[in-house]
């Protein structure tokens, strides 16, 4: 069955994050590498993310209108079963594939499951319901909140009121466009790709098709990079010549903007093949730094640094756009844990910038305990480091983007009516002349 292939795919990968608990992304490298999609064709392997994606994404509102038609639940030895369901029902309501085609080829499926054939006219009838009357429900719902883990929900309301975190939520509905960063002339490549250009300076386009084919890529002109992921090395300011730590670098797309400003970089990670990664990156653009493996938690530079970049490891909760598998693998836990590595990897930052100098601390989460509470904790702990206040005129007049203390807060349903952005927080630190 030609059209199953991408289905089982997709259900491999749904099966991965939800059962294995391994990321979305590390299972589609490993499809492509030795599993299902190695051998299909573009639009297939397209097709399969497409729907692991959208059950993701979509997976609270899918279980409701799942369990809406189930007398009971079903058992948990059924799990091929059940994900298959959650797919067919995603491509049925939301990706508005052919009910037919659907609804046949899942049949089709459970036929050649080996525990299937119990199954065959459960599956048949549960998404023939679903194809009539599943999309009405869904004016019924609250989408945002019914595909928000509890937890989360329960952060954003506390930490940004119910509105905004309904705001938050919504903007995770749909895929995200593609950003793209230049090494230069914006405008240029406004026109070569098509793009729309932000006020940030990122260009942004639509998303499919393959990022290789993109002109300027294999040229080594852009990178793709999220805009709000673009915004932190704004803050640093002019770097030209000078000497910039960039700590926990790969896969590198601060540590190429940096080299495109003209900086002297060193670029420290802990992991050999995100290294690597980045050294393949580095070479494609044609820019240059120092790369290092080390953890920054004990590396040490021989001398300390006037800028030092800090992109610590975090619960990744504001990239849910592009990572919807992120609210299905990290928990409370999770958080506490990453709170401590982050303040142990501040405190060594210290040690690393010089009097004068200035500490850019960053991460990509929307949990008010990796960001604004790290950086009250880290200014009571070290009373030489005060904030640098961040401007308007930095992030190209979004005024919205900074916090009450100056620093750097976005919100995926920031820039709405263009495509959001991603959820990061950034504080700028300025060490005392002396110390």
């Amino acid at each position: 069955m030609r059209g199953g292939l991408p289905r089982l795919a997709a259900i491999d990968l749904v099966e991965a994050v939800l059962i294995s608990k391994t990321p979305l992304d590390d299972r589609l490298a490993w499809s492509l590498d030795k599993g299902l999609m190695k051998a299909m064709e573009p639009r297939d392997r397209a097709f399969a993310r497409a729907i692991a994606a959208t059950c993701l994404r979509r997976l609270g509102q899918i279980d409701a209108l799942l369990a809406a038609r189930l007398e009971r639940p079903l058992p948990s030895a059924a799990h091929f079963i059940r994900t298959l369901l959650r797919c067919s029902i995603g491509e049925l309501v939301f990706l508005g594939t052919a009910p037919h085609a659907t609804i046949s080829t899942a049949v089709g499926l459970v036929k050649e499951h080996d525990k299937g054939f119990p199954y065959k006219g459960l599956v048949n009838a549960v998404l023939r319901r679903i194809s009539e009357d599943g999309a009405g429900e869904l004016r019924k719902e609250d989408a945002g909140k019914l595909n928000t883990p509890d937890w989360l929900w329960q952060s954003w309301t506390s930490t940004y009121g119910e509105k905004t975190a309904r705001a938050i939520a919504e903007a995770h509905l749909g895929e995200p466009p593609l950003d793209i960063s230049v090494k230069g002339d914006p405008a240029k490549w406004q026109e070569d790709l098509e793009a729309d250009l932000l006020p940030t300076g990122t260009l942004r386009r639509a998303g499919g098709g393959r990022i290789e084919d993109l002109p300027g890529f294999k040229s080594g002109a852009i990178w793709v990079q999220d805009a709000a992921a673009a915004l932190p090395v704004k803050l640093l300011g002019n770097v030209r010549g000078r000497k910039v730590l960039d700590l926990c670098a790969a896969p590198g797309g601060k540590t190429m903007q940096l080299a495109a400003l003209g900086a002297e970089v060193t670029a420290v990670d802990r992991a050999p093949k995100r290294l690597a990664r980045l050294s393949k990156n580095l070479k494609r653009t044609q820019l240059k730094a120092e790369l290092k493996e080390g953890d920054a938690a004990t590396w040490r530079p021989k001398a300390p640094f006037p800028f030092v970049l800090l992109d610590a490891p975090c619960s990744a909760t504001g990239t849910l756009r592009r990572h919807p598998d992120v609210a299905r693998l990290k928990k409370p836990d999770d958080v506490a844990a990453l709170c401590g590595t982050q303040s142990t990897l501040l405190d060594a930052a210290v040690e690393m910038v010089e009097p004068g100098g200035t500490l850019l601390y960053c991460v990509c989460s929307l949990e008010p305990q990796e960001g604004p509470g790290q950086i009250e904790a880290f200014l009571a702990r070290h009373r030489d480091f005060s904030r640098t206040p961040i401007g308007a005129e930095e992030l190209g007049g979004l005024a919205e983007l900074i916090t009450a203390d100056g620093d750097l807060r976005t919100l995926p349903c920031h820039l709405k009516d263009r495509g959001g952005m991603d959820g990061f927080y950034a504080a700028r630190l300025m060490r005392a002349e002396q110390v």
